[in-house]
């Protein structure tokens, strides 16, 4: 038999794992390894698997078949033995160094009396969250000791570890020199590396360095490909390897290309390099990094976390790729529970996205509207309803003549949640056949909005009202003119109202032509210059960029293409670093971290045509 199907015997089972139910003759179980938690953690029960496949041959011992089972939809694996005897046990080893060295005895598990196999539990081949890419392999004891080979050791992507034929050449940071060898770096455009050694002499040898964790550490990753010249060459290549795995759900590993001279010891290196296929792969890619796949969000911010899903989405929409749509759903389950204050945002979350932050709430509906659109699973849209139901409570004609409050406390009224209720309650009508309730609503969220004064007499949308209902004047935020050009375009979507359609240019011919938000023709916050940009207005300009982007699909204009090709050509040219960390200044760099990152790919696929 291959698998031994266990759900009618969840107990004994969980007895039979237990390292003091094991027999006298039992080999005793490693300290426990420290639990690995990617897309779900360790221990989890093969019976939950996705899929069941088997990447290497099964080891035959003493008659008894020891199997590695593989999912790669879960990214775990599990050991099983066949054929045995009472106590014969079966385990898994992982290695996070290549096989060098490796965690032993994971999951043993002894045939009892009366059986003829048993299996372990699943544990995870790699652990994204900690940035380590591991190999697993399933070994047993039966009157002796195998194992069989260890499951990928070799990395594929575009192209496999140890491949050749590059395609095109790009080299992402100066070479290295070394007693006059050049020693260089290659990227061709799938994001496959491999290193060079010219001006050499025979026996010099050269090789790449390859990290999961941004050149930190690189166990199981040093000396890939290495070479000599040969006799009578002054140059070698190594073959191509790969820096994402997506298998593993590992992206953005980094790359170096490393060389040593046949006189003494003395070796040089590149810089560390992110290989990527184009722009808007890099900077993915570099977002993709801090995502963390078991508790499914970029880490310590909660809406900021759906503005990120949103231009991932965008990104797979726009370019027609699906590498990435497994983040949809995982986000999706896991985050629409009921979470304390504290853990995923500094307000209690009561479940369907829901918080006493308006706005907060209402970019996970933007998200699943978008969600909706690039999967059409109607789950989606369904919760994007829910979330406007909740909104629309705090519609409120008593202050103000309407509008919706920012807070559940209803202090303030501001341009961000009114420009999120326009393009969601439109963006509904829009995917609601029959519908005139939502539609209703937009339209009058937007006469509210374009008579409420926000908008100033430069066309540039101001923070919101003060306690007068009169416009406070307070900071001109890029997001929020962003926001004012998409919700009117949703609507005019959903009208063909033309005046609809002539004020949405309107902002955006005034945030393109402003010197207080495009200085120099490049989208600038008003934080940017000293720096002083928190963790919300980090993601700003990414979100005006993709209501921009909008405004460019919908009409056609050069003006508004052209300013977004501007806007890339200066995020790639001086925003950007070696490992495609793209920052919060967009002429000029400045603080990077992933919400910077999320801001930038939105710039970047604001110059992309729609495919």
């Amino acid at each position: 038999m291959r698998l031994i199907t266990w759900a009618a015997a969840t107990s004994l089972l969980a007895a039979l794992l237990s390292p003091t139910t094991a027999p006298a003759n039992a080999v005793e179980a490693a300290p426990t390894a420290a639990q690995v938690c990617a897309v779900s953690c360790d221990t989890l029960d093969p019976s939950r698997a996705q899929e069941e496949l088997f990447p290497v041959p099964e080891k035959v011992l003493n008659g008894r078949r020891i199997v590695l089972h593989v999912s790669d939809k879960d990214g775990m694996a599990w050991g099983s033995i066949d054929n045995g005897s009472t106590n014969d046990s079966v385990w898994l080893d992982r290695s996070w160094d290549g096989g060098a060295t490796w965690e032993g005895l994971l999951g043993k598990a002894w045939i009892p009396s009366g059986w003829t196999g048993t299996r372990t539990l699943m544990y995870n081949l790699s652990d994204p969250g900690g940035h380590r890419r591991g190999m697993i392999r399933a070994c047993g004891d039966a009157a002796g000791v195998d194992c069989t080979a260890w499951v990928y050791p070799s990395v594929c992507a575009a192209a496999c570890d140890g491949s050749d034929g590059p395609s095109g050449d790009n080299q992402p940071v100066p070479s290295a020199t070394l007693a006059n060898r050049r020693i260089a770096l290659h990227i061709d455009n799938r994001g496959m590396a491999w290193a060079t050694l010219d001006n050499g002499k025979a026996d010099d040898e050269v090789w790449l360095d390859r990290s999961w964790n941004e050149g930190a550490s690189w166990p199981g990753g040093s000396s890939l490909g290495r070479v000599s010249v040969g006799a009578g060459a002054t140059s070698v290549r190594t073959k191509l390897y790969a820096s994402t795995d997506p298998r593993s759900k590992l992206y953005g590993g980094v790359v170096r290309a490393c060389g040593r001279a046949v006189e003494g010891q003395n070796g040089a290196c590149t810089a560390w390099a992110r290989p990527a296929s184009d722009r808007l792969g890099a900077a993915a890619d570099a977002l993709m990094y801090a995502y963390q796949p078991h508790t499914a969000w970029w880490l310590s911010s909660w809406w900021n976390s759906a503005v990120a899903l949103t231009t991932v989405m965008d990104y797979q929409q726009r370019t027609r790729r699906t590498d990435l749509r497994w983040i949809v759903n995982e986000m999706y389950e896991k985050n629409r529970g009921v979470f304390p204050a504290g853990v995923k945002s500094g307000d209690a979350l009561e479940g369907n996205f829901i918080s006493r932050a308006i706005d907060d709430t209402e970019w996970w509906a933007i998200a699943w509207i978008q969600a909706y659109d690039l999967t059409g699973e109607r789950k989606y849209l369904d919760m994007a309803v829910t979330i406007a139901n909740y909104v629309q409570g705090y519609w409120d004609t008593g202050s103000c003549g309407g509008g919706v409050w920012w807070d559940r406390e209803r202090t303030y009224k501001n341009a961000v949640t009114i420009g999120l209720y326009i393009r969601m309650t439109a963006a509904l009508h829009n995917r609601l056949a029959g519908d005139t309730v939502w539609l209703q609503r937009a339209t009058t969220g937007w006469n509210w909005f374009k008579n409420s004064g926000m908008i100033n007499s430069a066309g540039l949308v101001n923070d919101g009202l003060n306690g007068s209902c009169g416009n406070n004047g307070q900071t001109v935020w890029t997001y929020n003119q962003g926001l004012a050009i998409g919700g009117a375009l949703e609507l005019w979507r959903a009208t063909g109202d033309s005046a609809v359609l002539a004020k949405a240019r309107q902002l955006g011919d005034a945030a393109i032509s402003s010197s207080l938000l495009s200085p120099g023709g490049i989208l600038t916050e008003s934080c940017d210059a000293a720096g002083t940009c928190d963790d919300n207005q980090k993601q700003f300009k990414g979100i005006f960029m993709r209501y921009l982007m909008d405004l460019a699909d919908s009409t056609g204009d050069s003006a508004y293409k052209t300013y977004a090709q501007r806007q890339a050509d200066s995020i790639w040219q001086h925003d950007r670093d070696a490992l495609n960390r793209l920052g919060q200044r967009w002429a000029a760099g400045g603080v990077r971290d992933w919400r910077t990152q999320a801001s930038g790919l939105g710039g970047l696929l604001a110059a992309t045509p729609k495919s």
